[in-house]
């Protein structure tokens, strides 16, 4: 990978070989989000802190090397598992509590190291997010980006 990293507070997973980006505050829910991603299909890129490089034009996600493999599960304790590594990134989720997720929000893009990445809003304890996740990167897929916000 080219580049100087940025390590982002955040979890990583990869759905189809697309990197998500978890961020929120500590007790936002991303592990649990992640959890219930992974369950449902996904890997795990990173938990906690994740590393991103730019490489070209798109930025590649992986966990720092002392947290690689490892995730936390509240009441559970840490797993180890098997991560990916130099996931393109191609979505960004804030999670928020529920009454911050608008209804029809306007598109949003964040600039990371140069490259606009797709940004949206979730409330992660939703029985939905990981739904709504899915369905934003197939919005993505199918060149419908510019319809998430």
């Amino acid at each position: 990978m080219a580049g100087a990293p940025l390590l982002i507070h955040g979890t990583t997973v990869a759905i189809d070989g697309r990197a998500v980006l978890l961020r929120g505050p500590s007790g936002a829910g991303k592990s649990d989000l992640a959890l219930r991603l992974i369950d449902a299909g996904a890997r795990l890129v990173a938990d906690d802190q994740s590393e991103l490089r730019r490489a070209g034009a798109r930025l590649l996600v992986r966990a720092p090397e002392t947290l690689d493999g490892l995730i936390e599960v509240r009441g559970v304790g840490i797993l180890r598992l098997v991560p990916l590594r130099d996931v393109p990134l191609a979505l960004i989720v804030d999670l928020v509590a529920a009454g911050a997720v608008e209804r029809l929000p306007e598109p949003a893009r964040e600039e990371v190291l140069g490259v606009a990445v797709p940004r949206l809003a979730a409330a992660a304890f939703e029985a939905s997010a990981a739904a709504k996740i899915r369905a934003a990167l197939a919005a993505l897929e199918a060149g419908a980006g510019d319809a998430i916000g």
